[in-house]
């Protein structure tokens, strides 16, 4: 590992579930994860993750910062930060044949039976337990 990279991922949510797609790549292909992806140069983190959500998913995504995780997993020489978005979306879900198999949406529980790609299983759960403190606090 040289540095760590950038990398941006999307949490589009309807009807409390949670749009995940399914990697056509290594590494972890034939995982589920969040759309997004790496940021190239001279994009802007925004630009970034509305291009990579309109890539593999065909929405028009508006992000709102939610936070940052370090994903570190020596195994593969991984070493990212992932700057982690939520937001309101539209248009048609059109999976990027290329990189995404399958584009689903699944429920909290259904994520925690799920072994999803890098970190995005625990990004999930800390954003759902996020959101319950913010329901009680309302």
């Amino acid at each position: 590992m040289d540095r760590p990279i950038i990398t941006c991922g999307a949490i589009l949510r309807r009807n409390n579930k949670i749009l995940l797609t399914k990697r056509n790549v290594p590494p972890f292909e034939n995982h589920w994860c969040l759309p997004g992806g790496h940021i190239e140069k001279g994009e802007t983190v925004k630009q970034a993750i509305k291009r990579e959500v309109k890539e593999e998913t065909g929405l028009d995504f508006s992000p709102k910062f939610v936070g940052y995780w370090d994903e570190i997993i020596p195994s593969i020489e991984w070493h990212a930060v992932v700057l982690v978005f939520e937001g309101s979306f539209r248009g048609k879900i059109i999976p990027q044949k290329s990189e995404v198999k399958e584009i689903k949406w699944f429920s909290e529980k259904e994520i925690k039976n799920l072994s999803l790609a890098f970190f995005h299983k625990e990004i999930l759960e800390k954003y759902f337990y996020a959101k319950k403190i913010q329901k009680k606090h309302l």
